[in-house]
């Protein structure tokens, strides 16, 4: 089959840039590649396996001949795209929250649930930063003992909010170690030396949306029955990068924390660190910049009958947004799941 040609739609984005970055890591293969931003960054200049590119305004036209779109440029500007690149016989994999729950939309793992990609329409969607590192720890887990409950607490950087977010830390810090005063923008509270128990809007049910990403991103991608009890507990911490998850699970089946360690330690894209005698447990600084998810403080939950509880760690810019996005890509093209879509 032939080489696909790509774009990669908000390249000029922290996640569009991590894109093209893993695009070159895991030598993904193409015919062509363009880069696409908004009007106020067309343009401008980007370097990319040795040759200089024009990042090009995106437009409906922007996508004639595109066989694959990686997209990071927020739902509102997917909603606007997705509909003409799949016109025109493309697939586009979106990072955005727009597709995740569409039932007509694969929301994939690279690793996790690929052959959910077989099912796409032109769409398929990459899931919450929270949700993808905890897939990739829940679904080896979730085939040797099935899953019956499951609680998560995120302690999330603050990247996942974008550049703006990650400037408003260090401005805030810098403001709070000098006695400033500080007006915060991009959080509802200060973020410096602070934790901000929540993340998106209040939903009626009094969780976040972030809360309900997770919940009910979990149980598209495990094909978990609806009526599995999953809740989420979402914090904003003053981390630029990294996110962490506290998670209890409740299984149908006995598992030992023996068990656990031993299945993690050979499961896709996972990485045990848990030592506790000598310390030895993940921290966000040993995900910075790198693939796996790490876990750790693996240990029986005294609270729940079959319960284990652990400890993740992941590098939510790669896992939870571009890792993820460029691994599917090579899954679709390995499979050859593009050049085919039919409207």
């Amino acid at each position: 089959m032939r080489k696909p040609n790509i774009a990669i739609l908000g390249a000029t984005g922290v996640v569009g840039r991590e894109i093209m970055s893993i695009t070159t890591e895991l030598g993904v293969e193409f015919e062509s590649i363009k880069f696409l931003s908004s009007a106020k960054s067309a343009g401008s200049k980007i370097q990319f396996q040795g040759k200089e590119y024009t990042v090009e305004e995106a437009t409906p036209d922007s996508f004639n001949g595109i066989d694959i779109v990686m997209a990071s440029a927020g739902g509102g500007t997917s909603k606007l795209f997705a509909p003409e690149i799949v016109k025109r016989g493309g697939l586009i994999i979106d990072n955005s929250s727009a597709f995740r729950m569409d039932k007509d939309v694969p929301l994939v793992i690279a690793g996790v649930n690929d052959d959910d990609l077989r099912n796409h329409k032109g769409i398929i969607a990459n899931p919450n930063c929270s949700t993808s590192q905890l897939m990739l720890v829940l679904k080896p887990l979730h085939e040797k003992a099935t899953i019956k409950r499951l609680i998560v607490s995120t302690y999330q950087a603050v990247s996942g909010a974008g550049l703006k977010a990650m400037n408003e830390l260090t401005a805030n810090t810098d403001a709070h170690r000098a006695g400033e005063s500080f007006k915060n923008e991009a959080f509802k509270k200060p973020i410096a030396f602070n934790v901000i128990p929540q993340i998106d809007v209040f939903t009626d049910n009094g969780y976040t949306k972030e809360e309900m990403k997770v919940t009910n991103e979990t149980k598209k991608i495990l094909h978990l029955p609806e009526n599995t009890p999953i809740s989420c507990t979402a914090v904003r911490v003053p981390v630029y990068r990294g996110h962490s998850e506290a998670v209890d699970i409740e299984f149908e089946q006995n598992i030992s924390p023996d068990e656990v360690r031993n299945i993690l330690k050979s499961a896709y894209g996972v990485e045990v660190i848990d030592d506790i005698e000598n310390y030895e447990y993940p921290t966000t600084r040993d995900a910075d910049g790198k693939d796996p998810v790490f876990v750790g403080r693996i240990r029986k939950n005294i609270a729940f009958d079959n319960g284990i509880s652990l400890w993740c760690v992941a590098d939510n810019l790669r896992i939870g947004a571009a890792l993820n996005t460029v691994r599917i890509c090579k899954k679709v093209i390995k499979m050859g799941l593009y050049g085919k879509v039919t409207v």
